[in-house]
């Protein structure tokens, strides 16, 4: 399109702008210098509607911002609470995760004691009347002995069946027990809710520490559970041994804590609970 079409256009646009704006100046004139309300009240039903038009006209570009500013405030608030509800939703998420997790992992630790707790046994409950820890070895003696059918390799618990250590010499009325922190403990063990397997050794402090080799690629972390194994084939498996607290380092039950205890009676050839 030439630029003499443009301007044919654009030129009426622009007087009937500037005649629509001399209007109201019109009718004001009128109101003050020469009051005629007949002639006024004529006018008022053309220079309202004009110059409302011409209000329009010059304030549009001012409402077209104001609205596009309202807008942005607008989309920014619903962009702040996006985040803010977007957030909350990841962290309730991450908080079901953590609990699905926890649940799953008690309920394997569930299956897992019960084959303790479940399987038939027959003990015999004995007091803690001496412990000895000198040198990195750590034992102590109890008051039941071969009277009691306790044989050597019979396994020591807590009341609760928590691993204190094994029989290694028994004698008629007392038996002596190598506790799990003495430097000649090594057990076979599991963790929990797998087939990780290794070796808890005891060093003479009071955190045994344990290797893991089935797994190469399995990352110890604090908190998990550990059972015995029967891989070494010299005691029965899923008695409680304790849990880790780093990546060696486990936790169980000090000797110094132990006052009465239970020796759980099984076959040491076939590994078997009577």
């Amino acid at each position: 399109m030439s630029q003499t079409k443009i301007s044919s256009k654009i030129y009426p646009l622009i007087k009937a702008a500037v005649s629509a704006a001399v209007l109201p100046v019109l009718f004001i004139y009128v109101m003050i210098a020469k009051p005629d309300y007949k002639l006024m009240n004529a006018m008022s039903h053309v220079v309202i509607p004009v110059a409302q038009w011409v209000g329009d006209v010059i304030t549009w570009p001012i409402r077209l911002v104001g609205g596009a500013f309202d807008n942005i405030v607008e989309i920014s608030s619903l962009r702040s609470e996006n985040e803010e509800l977007r957030a909350r939703l990841d962290d309730a998420l991450a908080k079901k995760t953590m609990c699905d997790v926890a649940i799953a992992e008690n309920n394997k630790l569930r299956r897992e004691l019960s084959i303790v707790s479940s399987q038939p046994r027959d003990s015999v409950i004995a007091d803690v009347i001496h412990d000895n820890n000198v040198l990195g070895h750590n034992t102590f003696i109890i008051n039941r002995g071969a009277s009691d059918n306790i044989e050597i390799g019979m396994v020591v618990t807590t009341m609760d069946l928590h691993m204190a250590g094994i029989v290694i010499d028994v004698a008629a009325n007392f038996a002596r027990v190598r506790a799990l922190t003495d430097a000649d403990t090594n057990i076979a063990v599991r963790v929990v809710g797998s087939e990780v397997y290794g070796f808890m050794t005891g060093n003479g402090s009071k955190y045994p520490t344990i290797g893991f080799f089935s797994d190469p690629e399995f990352q110890p972390a604090n908190g998990l559970k550990l059972v015995t194994s029967n891989i070494s084939g010299i005691m029965p498996q899923g008695i409680y041994v304790g849990e880790l607290i780093d990546e060696t380092d486990v936790k169980i039950t000090p000797p110094s804590k132990l006052s009465r205890v239970m020796v759980l009676k099984f076959d040491t050839q076939q590994n078997e609970y009577k």
